[in-house]
């Protein structure tokens, strides 16, 4: 099976560090179980929202990402039994293309370069699956998707949507 696994809020977490970066910003106390819906500057105050949108530009941001639990096993595990490949957006931010390659050479050295897609949009992607956060990137694919549970989508329909890695282990593997 050739499956696509896209990086933010997927792999890595993505809303979790603008959370950080927001409270250490503006001395706040903001907690994801606190986030019912939409990105992260739809629940601050209007005062703060630019803040938060220039994270992605701040050199760092990519690079020092968390992975998320369960995920490095399981896509190794994956990249093992199956041809997967990472296919993410770097293109948007001028940072995060050299930042997300050496990402994926600290915490998954086994996915190769080869099987790295740095792209814009996702749409040339042609495969059996497409893990992704964003349903307008899976909207688009042919084969079938997994929506991989965030804030920002909670409200999206449509989709099997999975919530960790260890759901995508019990799919997959």
């Amino acid at each position: 099976m050739t499956i696509f696994v896209d990086m933010d809020d997927v792999l890595a977490d993505t809303y979790g560090k603008h959370i950080e970066l927001y409270n250490k910003e503006h001395q706040q106390d903001l907690h994801i179980n606190q986030i019912t819906s939409g990105e992260i500057w739809h629940n601050v105050p209007e005062i703060h929202k630019k803040s938060i949108k220039d994270h992605a530009l701040q050199p760092g941001f990519f690079r020092n990402l968390k992975p998320f639990k369960d995920a490095i096993q399981v896509m190794e595990a994956l990249y093992n039994k199956h041809e997967v490949y990472i296919a993410t957006a770097a293109t948007q931010f001028p940072n995060s293309l050299l930042e997300k390659s050496e990402w994926l050479d600290e915490h998954m050295p086994f996915i190769t370069w080869q099987h790295r897609i740095m792209c814009g949009d996702k749409f040339i992607l042609n495969g059996d699956l497409l893990i992704d956060d964003r349903t307008y990137n899976l909207e688009k694919f042919e084969g079938d998707t997994l929506l991989y549970n965030s804030p920002h989508n909670v409200n999206d329909t449509g989709y099997t949507r999975v919530s960790n890695w260890l759901e995508i282990a019990e799919r997959l593997l």
